[in-house]
């Protein structure tokens, strides 16, 4: 799937989120949901809190629900969710059944995995968003990981403080 002009500033956009929701105490985790000029819809921190939070609270997740109480299954379509680290298994299939057509994000799922290793608060699944999408039976097309390094840089020491 080829970049759009606007993908890395968006992309980077979903960075200055995790920012927020990291110095807000949540996880450093940020979406946006985009319609198809690039025109921002909504902004989405991550939801989990520690000690007892929601675990399945991911900002895409989140982010997703609102766009299907809120946009047509057209504008879905046409939609791209930015997020900073790729869409775990739970987020990718919400993603999949919102109708949501296009997903653009940092990190790569098994590099979050070195990042935090066996933590609580995030045992993740290695599991590709692009093997979730390619066992449905429409297309999501997919972007990244893109700008890795500077999504990596948000989870700098945060895992190993918690």
């Amino acid at each position: 799937m080829p970049q759009r002009p606007y993908d890395e500033r968006l992309l980077r956009q979903t960075f200055d989120v995790a920012r927020r929701a990291r110095d807000a105490g949540e996880h450093p985790f940020g979406s946006l949901l985009a319609d198809k000029d690039g025109n921002v819809l909504r902004e989405q921190l991550n939801g989990y809190r520690a000690g007892g939070g929601d675990r399945t609270a991911h900002a895409e997740r989140l982010l997703a629900q609102w766009a299907r109480e809120n946009l047509s299954e057209q504008e879905l379509a046409q939609c791209t969710l930015y997020t900073s680290a790729e869409p775990c298994a739970m987020c990718s299939g919400t993603i999949y059944w919102v109708g949501i057509g296009r997903v653009v994000f940092g990190l790569a799922e098994h590099d979050m995995k070195a990042l935090t290793g066996n933590h609580d608060e995030n045992p993740t699944l290695d599991l590709p968003c692009r093997t979730v999408f390619e066992a449905g039976q429409r297309p999501t097309d997919v972007v990244g990981p893109l700008l890795a390094d500077e999504a990596a840089k948000l989870h700098s020491d945060f895992w190993k403080d918690k």
